[in-house]
């Protein structure tokens, strides 16, 4: 048996790391976020709304690498093709920090977002080999808690940085991170996915995975819905240094409003992670979209008939996102739970649709922006009625557990926790 087979990794610590590593993907994102203004000065920026294409060109890298990913991680492991990808976002993210030219900062972010795609990839699939059903929600959450504290600091680490020097300071700041990541990977993770359970790398090996993911109605219903739910948070998070600065004029204190909601999704995943073994994935998902959906078309209404106050605005945004924090992640267990046999595959699968189409609808949404919080808020509320939509779908019409197709009950780890 190999070493990498024998080594101990505790409950806490796996929580930990898997967290640490899907942080490096709200990092890239989040902490980039004040210094949008200054890439575009120093780049020659002549729009303000292209500075978002920053955000969007990692997206899209990160989400097309997925698919490639996914049957990568499913031939040789969870271990190799991790630690490869994230050798590549260090390298394209030391040299983002030199590059010459806005196009050529596109390109990098885009490579870097390459490099993230394992990281999405392979965590969701270490954590489905090691755990499965509510206990795969609780862990997800646990996750998705850590997960949610990068963007509570991020932008103000941000901010930190560019007082202290040159945007180019944040991509330093990144590298040197994901280095020390790398590295705890290394020496700690273990590989697994046994090599009685890996899938030939094969055309028809492949096909036959895709196939297994795309023909269950149930898992791609959940992930299509996942889509939709990114797709609005990616358009907020595109736009929103202009509406925090631009609209409500808070200046330097925009990290400090961002922090706030950001800590409220890290509390929403929190409390499900308490709750969902007792609850179920279902009801706490199925019950906080529909919250979602209803307080964000009453946020459209009041953005709509004219200027929303910011406590007003604040207010109804803080009950979206807590919203957020309960579906995000039981919806992606949802669609993890019936292929624990192609998981990496599945993983790359939702990964790829979640991140391409959340941020390309989040990048149309973002380029609408129009000096009000109209877009951002018809975004949140479509957005949530899709999803609805395709939670529909997968149950058959039927709401909140009623006449599951599989049991969203507690079951053993498929690798025993130590």
């Amino acid at each position: 048996m190999s070493d990498h087979y024998t080594r101990v990794l505790s409950r806490p610590e796996f929580i930990a790391l898997m967290a640490a590593l899907m942080a490096l993907n709200a990092l890239a994102i989040d902490v980039m976020l004040p210094a949008l203004p200054y890439m575009g000065e120093a780049l020659g920026v002549s729009h303000e709304n292209e500075r978002q294409f920053v955000i969007t060109a990692y997206m899209i890298g990160m989400g097309v690498a997925q698919l490639a990913f996914g049957p990568l991680t499913d031939r040789f492991g969870r271990r190799a093709p991790l630690l490869v990808g994230i050798g590549v976002y260090i390298v394209a993210v030391i040299i983002a920090a030199f590059a010459p030219s806005f196009t050529m900062l596109l390109v990098l972010r885009f490579i870097q977002g390459l490099g993230a795609a394992s990281v999405r990839v392979i965590t969701t699939a270490v954590v489905r080999d090691r755990y499965s059903g509510r206990e795969m929600a609780e862990v997800m959450s646990l996750v998705f808690m850590v997960f949610m504290a990068i963007p509570v600091i991020a932008p103000s680490i941000g901010q930190v940085l560019l007082l202290t020097g040159p945007w180019q300071t944040i991509f330093l700041f990144m590298g040197g991170l994901a280095l020390v990541f790398w590295l705890w990977t290394f020496m700690r993770l273990p590989e697994t996915l046994p090599l009685d359970k890996r899938r030939p790398l094969s055309m028809k090996g492949v096909t036959e995975g895709f196939h297994i993911v795309f023909t269950n109605r149930v898992a791609i219903s959940y992930g299509l819905a996942g889509m939709f739910l990114f797709g609005a948070l990616f358009g907020f998070i595109s736009s929103s240094q202009q509406i925090y600065v631009d609209i409500y004029g808070l200046g330097v204190y925009f990290p400090v409003a961002f922090a706030l909601v950001a800590g409220l999704m890290a509390v929403s995943s929190f409390t499900n992670s308490k709750v969902v073994r007792r609850v179920g994935m279902r009801r706490l998902s199925h019950g906080a979209m529909l919250t979602f959906t209803v307080v964000s078309g009453i946020w459209l209404a009041f953005a709509m008939s004219g200027f929303l106050p910011l406590w007003l605005f604040f207010s109804l945004l803080c009950v979206i996102m807590f919203s957020f924090g309960w579906s995000a992640s039981n919806m992606n267990s949802l669609s993890m739970e019936p292929l624990g046999a192609v998981a990496g595959t599945a993983a790359s699968v939702f990964g790829f649709i979640q991140t391409v189409g959340g941020a390309l609808i989040g990048g149309y949404i973002g380029q609408l922006f129009d000096g009000t919080t109209v877009p951002a808020a018809a975004g949140y509320f479509t957005m949530g009625v899709m999803s609805l939509v395709f939670i529909l779908i997968a149950e058959k019409g039927r709401l909140f557990g009623v006449g599951e197709q599989y049991a969203d009950a507690k079951t053993e780890p498929v690798m025993e926790a130590h």
